[in-house]
């Protein structure tokens, strides 16, 4: 009976260690891969095996129309100065005025200076300053040729009317030729008789008489029409001012 029971536990022995010996080698061949795996070869460490999971890009538009995004705020730009600008459209107009000397006669600045001082003696106003032979305004003898002598721009106290009759301030012109500044005068006579006015412009179409300013007798400067050189034999002439 002993042998009997001996004999049929001995297969079932050895299917038991068949079984433990596949399963010891299935754990094995596990472990070992496993250990190839997780082992760094350079290092010889082992490192945790993580899947890393790149985080989803949103689009420049979607971060661009979010609402929870922060607002970059602009650097302001500096805004340009007005003082460039300014200089430059005074240096223009003044360009603009030297253009415009340039361009217009040479004589015509001139000729609206010596109205200008003419009427510095205020004609044909109370405030006009009183003939006189011996008296003087600004330096000039207040008489007829001291006031043109002033209204030209020569020198205090101002010359006779035979001397502005001289070719040095003056030449000889027709009536007819007469402009703003040129100057009629009778220098013959006594210094009772001479006189001279300033010729402003033509009184009407016709040329029979103009506008003139003088410094006349008992009254003092004056601006008003005069026929004086326009009638025939008269003895009144027309000149030209050498400076104009």
């Amino acid at each position: 009976m002993q042998g009997n029971h001996d004999n049929k536990r001995g297969p079932l022995g050895r299917r038991t260690i068949g079984a433990l010996v596949l399963l010891a080698g299935i754990g094995v061949a596990a472990a070992t891969a496993q250990a190839s795996v997780m082992s760094d070869p350079d290092s010889g460490k082992s490192v945790a095996a993580v899947e890393t999971v790149p985080p989803k890009r949103t689009s420049d538009r979607t971060r661009a129309d979010s609402p929870h995004r922060t607002a970059v705020p602009h650097k302001a730009v500096p805004k340009k100065a007005d003082a460039p600008d300014k200089k430059k459209a005074a240096a223009k107009k003044s360009d603009d005025s030297r253009r415009k000397r340039k361009t217009a006669p040479a004589d015509t600045d001139a000729r609206s200076a010596v109205i200008a001082r003419a009427k510095t003696w205020n004609p044909h106003s109370g405030d006009r300053v009183p003939y006189s032979q011996t008296r003087y305004h600004d330096g000039y003898r207040t008489d007829c040729s001291g006031f043109v002598s002033m209204a030209l721009g020569l020198s205090a106290p101002g010359l006779n009317t035979v001397g502005l009759t001289s070719s040095r301030y003056t030449e000889r012109i027709t009536m007819s030729e007469l402009k703003k500044g040129d100057l009629v005068m009778d220098a013959l006579g006594t210094n009772t008789t001479r006189h001279v006015v300033i010729f402003e412009k033509w009184a009407n179409k016709a040329h029979t008489a103009y506008w003139a300013y003088e410094q006349r007798g008992r009254y003092g400067t004056d601006y008003r029409t005069r026929d004086y050189g326009l009638s025939s034999g008269s003895e009144y002439k027309a000149y030209r001012p050498t400076n104009l």
